[in-house]
C-alpha cells in the first residue's frame, strides 16, 4: 500500500493505463508540459510522447470531436476539460454524438472514450470555474457517469473508465485533489469493485445518507458528529450516477427507513430528485418519512466570498438528518 494525494492517485492510474496500451491517448489544454492546471497529468509527456500526451488548442468542442475520431479509429482517448464549466461547446458532441453513436449504429461502433471534468465547487474560484453538471449528463441515455472520492478508488476507477468500451463522464472532485489516502498500486483491476458499484462508506441503522463527490468527506463528518447524539447514519459512496447502484441503496433504506440525498449541484432536477423519487417507488412501504434532499441553492454558482453559504456543509446536512427523522434542529425553516 502506498499513501497517494486523490491528484497524485489519478496520475498514476494514467500512466498505468498509458504503460498497459499504446491506444491510449491523452488530450486536453496545457496537460503536456504543463501537467494540466492541476498537476493531474505531471510528468506523463516525458515518459509517453507528445504523440501520447497531446496538447490541444483551447477548444473543448475540437477537442471531444477529434477523440471521437480517434476513438472510430481503435484509440482509446481520455480528454481532459480544465474546469467543469468549460464542458459546455463540448457539451452538443458528447450528448448528440458520443452517446448516441453506438445506439445508432446497432452496436457495430464503440466510444471508448473517457471525458474527465474536475467538477464542483470550494477551492474560492469563479462560475464556470465551480460548477457541477453531472446531472445534465446522467440525463443522457449511453453515458455512463462515475464520480471518485478518495484515493483509492480515483486509481482504480480511472483505469476502468479507460479500459471500458463505453463512454464515461469522469467526474473529479477538485477540492479533494490534495486528501491522502492509501492506495493499493500492484492490484489487479480484475480484483477491483466495478465502477458503477456503491460503497458503504461508515455502517448504520437510522438514516440512509447517500452522497458522492467531495460531500462524501463531509457525510463522513455528520455521521461522526451525530453518534455523538446518538443517531446512527449509514453513509454511501454512490460513486457511479448513471447507471445508479440501486440494490445498495434499496437495501440500505429497508433497514432504516429514512433517506437524506446531498450534493453541491441545485435542487431542481438534480441526482438527489431521481434518487429521491426512484426510492420512493421502490422502497414507499419501508420509508419511515418522506426522502429529504441537502443541495446547492438554484442560483448561478454565487462569487468565492459567497461559496460556503451555497455549498452544503456539515450543519445542512446534519439539519437534513434532523428533519427526516422529523427532530427540531435550529436550521429549521431554512431551505436546504
Amino acid at each position: 500500500m502506498t499513501t497517494l494525494t486523490l491528484g497524485k492517485a489519478l496520475n498514476q492510474g494514467l500512466r498505468r493505463s498509458l504503460a498497459g496500451d499504446d491506444k491510449v491517448v491523452l488530450m486536453g489544454e496545457d496537460i503536456g508540459t504543463l501537467g494540466g492546471v492541476f498537476r493531474i497529468t505531471d510528468g506523463l509527456k516525458a515518459e509517453f510522447g507528445a504523440h501520447r500526451v497531446v496538447d490541444t488548442p483551447l477548444s473543448e468542442a475540437g477537442i471531444v470531436g477529434t477523440a471521437v475520431g480517434l476513438a472510430y479509429r481503435g484509440f482509446r482517448p481520455v480528454v481532459e476539460i480544465q474546469f467543469d464549466g468549460f464542458v459546455y461547446p463540448g457539451f452538443d458532441q458528447l450528448v448528440a454524438q458520443v452517446a448516441k453513436l453506438h445506439y445508432r449504429s446497432r452496436g457495430t461502433v464503440r466510444m471508448p472514450l473517457t471525458i474527465r471534468i474536475p467538477f464542483g465547487g470550494g477551492i474560492g474560484a469563479a462560475e464556470h470555474h465551480s460548477e457541477s453538471p453531472e446531472a445534465y449528463f446522467a440525463h443522457t441515455a449511453g453515458l455512463r457517469v462515475v464520480a471518485c472520492s478518495n484515493p483509492a478508488d480515483a486509481y482504480v476507477m480511472i483505469q476502468q473508465a479507460i479500459a471500458s468500451d463505453d463512454p464515461v463522464i469522469f467526474l473529479e472532485p477538485k477540492r479533494r485533489y490534495h486528501v491522502k489516502g492509501e492506495v493499493h498500486e500492484t492490484a489487479s483491476l480484475a480484483d477491483a469493485k466495478p465502477m458503477g458499484v456503491a460503497s458503504v462508506v461508515t455502517a448504520g441503522s437510522d438514516v440512509t445518507l447517500v452522497t458522492y463527490g467531495a460531500l462524501v468527506t463531509t457525510a463522513r463528518d455528520a455521521a461522526i458528529a451525530a453518534a455523538e447524539d446518538g443517531v446512527s447514519i449509514e453513509v454511501i459512496d454512490l460513486r457511479s450516477l448513471a447507471p445508479v447502484d440501486y440494490a445498495t441503496v434499496e437495501a440500505s433504506v429497508r433497514r432504516t427507513g429514512r433517506l437524506v440525498v446531498a450534493h453541491e449541484a441545485g435542487q431542481q432536477g438534480g441526482v438527489g430528485a431521481e434518487l429521491a423519487a426512484s426510492i420512493t417507488e421502490r422502497c414507499f412501504e419501508f420509508l419511515e418519512a418522506a426522502p429529504v434532499r441537502v443541495t446547492g441553492h438554484d442560483i448561478p454558482y454565487p462569487p468565492a466570498k459567497l461559496e460556503k453559504h451555497h455549498l452544503p456543509d456539515l450543519d445542512r446536512i446534519l439539519d437534513g438528518v434532523d428533519r427526516a427523522l422529523g427532530r427540531p434542529n435550529s436550521l429549521s425553516g431554512v431551505e436546504a
